[in-house]
């Protein structure tokens, strides 16, 4: 590689100064023009930093119960049954920051939170998010500490809500993809189960 980027001002000299408009959309809490768009989203990514690095994790449910907001500052996540990797949850113990990107399918928007995460075991919250006799273990409580939504370029560029689904015999399953790394794993009793 013959030329690097090393410092912000660098940076900043390559791409100029940001817009005023991507500047005036962010805000500290979530108002009320927010706190509508998210309460249609079922589905987001939250972005974590740990020991051992990052973690992106996808999360999501039917509308309503992939979170709670509880107030304009606060969002409240349940961490459901998964793998038991715990990525996420270990990061947040190590280290509080957080940053959550929302998604409503067809909308070509998203809605960026970032702030500080603590897990929570209060008997009450966990009860407020169970359904079907289905508890979550803990729940993640974000404070908010900036919002703001993200424009319609990259969505609207990999036409991610109006291109064809791939067909799915074309995509490794989960048990193909365990198996490319652990070879004498059974893929295929894994994907039936």
């Amino acid at each position: 590689m013959a030329a690097s980027i090393t410092t912000v001002d660098e940076l900043r000299d390559l791409y100029g100064a940001p817009t005023a408009t991507s500047l005036k959309k962010q805000t500290d809490s979530l108002n009320d023009t927010y706190r509508q768009w998210l309460n249609q989203s079922c589905f987001f990514v939250i972005a974590s930093v740990g020991a051992d690095g990052t973690d992106c994790t996808p999360r999501g449910d039917k509308t309503g119960q992939a979170f709670i907001i509880a107030n304009s500052k606060t969002i409240l996540i349940p961490d459901r049954r998964g793998n038991n990797r715990l990525d996420t949850l270990s990061n947040i113990i190590n280290d509080p920051r957080v940053a959550l990107l929302f998604f409503i399918p067809g909308i070509e928007q998203t809605l960026r939170v970032t702030g500080r995460a603590i897990i929570s075991t209060d008997e009450k919250l966990l009860d407020s998010f169970t359904i079907e006799n289905n508890r979550p273990i803990s729940c993640i409580s974000v404070s908010i500490e900036a919002v703001f939504f993200q424009n319609t370029r990259a969505l609207a560029r990999s036409e991610l809500w109006t291109r064809q689904p791939v067909d799915p015999a074309v995509v490794p399953t989960a048990g193909q993809m365990i198996n490319s790394v652990h070879p004498d794993f059974d893929p295929d009793s894994y994907d039936a189960g």
